[in-house]
Protein backbone atom coordinates (compact mmCIF):
# COMPACT_ATOMS: atom_id res chain seq x y z
CA UNK A 1 0.00 0.00 0.00
CA UNK A 2 1.49 3.41 -0.92
CA UNK A 3 2.55 5.71 1.90
CA UNK A 4 0.26 8.71 2.35
CA UNK A 5 0.79 11.93 4.26
CA UNK A 6 -0.49 11.75 7.81
CA UNK A 7 -2.68 14.52 9.16
CA UNK A 8 -1.10 16.79 11.79
CA UNK A 9 -3.58 15.56 14.44
CA UNK A 10 -5.74 12.44 14.30
CA UNK A 11 -7.68 10.60 16.99
CA UNK A 12 -6.61 7.01 17.65
CA UNK A 13 -9.42 4.92 19.11
CA UNK A 14 -9.15 1.69 21.04
CA UNK A 15 -12.31 -0.17 20.12
CA UNK A 16 -13.39 -3.78 20.46
CA UNK A 17 -14.24 -5.41 18.17
CA UNK A 18 -12.41 -3.16 15.73
CA UNK A 19 -13.81 -4.96 12.67
CA UNK A 20 -17.36 -4.11 13.77
CA UNK A 21 -16.38 -0.50 14.46
CA UNK A 22 -14.90 -0.20 10.97
CA UNK A 23 -18.20 -1.42 9.52
CA UNK A 24 -20.15 1.03 11.71
CA UNK A 25 -18.01 4.06 10.79
CA UNK A 26 -18.14 3.12 7.10
CA UNK A 27 -21.93 2.90 7.12
CA UNK A 28 -22.68 5.72 9.58
CA UNK A 29 -20.15 8.33 8.44
CA UNK A 30 -19.09 7.19 4.96
CA UNK A 31 -15.59 6.30 6.19
CA UNK A 32 -13.10 5.11 3.60
CA UNK A 33 -10.48 2.60 4.72
CA UNK A 34 -6.97 3.83 3.93
CA UNK A 35 -4.94 1.20 5.78
CA UNK A 36 -5.61 -2.08 7.56
CA UNK A 37 -3.18 -4.32 9.44
CA UNK A 38 -4.62 -7.46 10.97
CA UNK A 39 -2.94 -8.84 14.08
CA UNK A 40 -0.94 -12.05 13.91
CA UNK A 41 -3.57 -13.78 16.06
CA UNK A 42 -6.02 -13.54 13.14
CA UNK A 43 -8.70 -12.25 15.50
CA UNK A 44 -7.91 -8.59 16.10
CA UNK A 45 -7.07 -5.49 14.09
CA UNK A 46 -3.64 -4.09 14.94
CA UNK A 47 -4.16 -0.83 13.01
CA UNK A 48 -6.72 0.75 10.75
CA UNK A 49 -6.80 4.24 9.27
CA UNK A 50 -10.14 5.59 8.11
CA UNK A 51 -10.76 8.78 6.20
CA UNK A 52 -13.88 10.41 7.60
CA UNK A 53 -15.13 13.75 6.36
CA UNK A 54 -11.69 14.70 4.98
CA UNK A 55 -9.83 13.79 8.17
CA UNK A 56 -8.28 10.63 9.58
CA UNK A 57 -9.43 8.47 12.45
CA UNK A 58 -7.20 5.59 13.41
CA UNK A 59 -8.22 2.63 15.49
CA UNK A 60 -7.27 -0.79 16.76
CA UNK A 61 -8.51 -3.51 19.02
CA UNK A 62 -7.23 -3.50 22.58
CA UNK A 63 -3.88 -5.22 23.06
CA UNK A 64 -3.46 -5.43 26.85
CA UNK A 65 -0.37 -7.58 26.38
CA UNK A 66 1.37 -4.68 24.60
CA UNK A 67 -0.06 -1.42 25.94
CA UNK A 68 -2.18 0.21 28.60
CA UNK A 69 -5.19 1.15 26.47
CA UNK A 70 -8.74 -0.08 26.71
CA UNK A 71 -12.05 0.52 25.01
CA UNK A 72 -14.48 2.89 26.75
CA UNK A 73 -16.36 1.55 29.76
CA UNK A 74 -20.10 1.28 28.96
CA UNK A 75 -22.18 4.10 30.47
CA UNK A 76 -19.07 5.84 31.82
CA UNK A 77 -18.36 9.51 31.21
CA UNK A 78 -16.44 10.26 28.02
CA UNK A 79 -13.08 11.98 28.33
CA UNK A 80 -12.76 12.73 24.60
CA UNK A 81 -15.23 13.54 21.83
CA UNK A 82 -14.71 13.51 18.08
CA UNK A 83 -16.26 16.44 16.20
CA UNK A 84 -17.58 16.07 12.66
CA UNK A 85 -18.58 19.05 10.53
CA UNK A 86 -21.26 18.50 7.90
CA UNK A 87 -21.88 20.82 4.93
CA UNK A 88 -25.48 21.44 6.02
CA UNK A 89 -27.97 20.88 8.82
CA UNK A 90 -29.71 17.97 7.11
CA UNK A 91 -26.41 16.07 7.12
CA UNK A 92 -26.53 16.06 10.93
CA UNK A 93 -30.11 14.78 11.01
CA UNK A 94 -29.33 12.07 8.45
CA UNK A 95 -26.21 10.96 10.35
CA UNK A 96 -28.09 10.77 13.67
CA UNK A 97 -30.76 8.60 12.06
CA UNK A 98 -28.17 6.29 10.46
CA UNK A 99 -26.23 6.03 13.72
CA UNK A 100 -29.36 5.26 15.76
CA UNK A 101 -30.39 2.58 13.27
CA UNK A 102 -26.93 1.03 13.68
CA UNK A 103 -27.12 0.91 17.49
CA UNK A 104 -25.75 4.30 18.58
CA UNK A 105 -27.33 6.26 21.42
CA UNK A 106 -28.33 9.88 20.93
CA UNK A 107 -27.10 11.93 23.90
CA UNK A 108 -28.27 15.32 22.60
CA UNK A 109 -30.28 16.72 19.73
CA UNK A 110 -30.38 17.23 16.95
CA UNK A 111 -31.04 20.85 17.94
CA UNK A 112 -30.49 24.27 16.42
CA UNK A 113 -27.66 25.63 18.53
CA UNK A 114 -27.11 29.21 19.66
CA UNK A 115 -23.78 29.18 17.76
CA UNK A 116 -25.58 28.73 14.43
CA UNK A 117 -25.37 25.03 13.67
CA UNK A 118 -27.57 21.99 13.74
CA UNK A 119 -25.93 20.05 16.57
CA UNK A 120 -26.17 16.53 17.94
CA UNK A 121 -24.11 14.21 20.13
CA UNK A 122 -24.15 10.46 19.69
CA UNK A 123 -22.40 7.64 21.51
CA UNK A 124 -21.48 4.89 19.08
CA UNK A 125 -22.10 1.24 20.01
CA UNK A 126 -18.44 0.97 21.07
CA UNK A 127 -18.62 3.81 23.62
CA UNK A 128 -17.01 6.65 21.65
CA UNK A 129 -18.70 10.07 21.68
CA UNK A 130 -19.20 12.04 18.43
CA UNK A 131 -20.32 15.68 18.16
CA UNK A 132 -22.04 16.50 14.86
CA UNK A 133 -22.38 20.05 13.49
CA UNK A 134 -23.86 21.43 10.29
CA UNK A 135 -24.47 25.12 9.49
CA UNK A 136 -28.04 26.43 9.62
CA UNK A 137 -29.37 28.02 6.45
Amino acid sequence: MPQTARPPVAPYLTVTPAAAAIAFYTTAFGAVQKALMPALDGMRIMHCELEINGGSVMLSDAFPEMSKTRPPVPNDYATVSISLEFPNASGVDDAVTRCANLGATTEMGPVNSFWGTRFAVIRDPFGHRWMLNGPLG
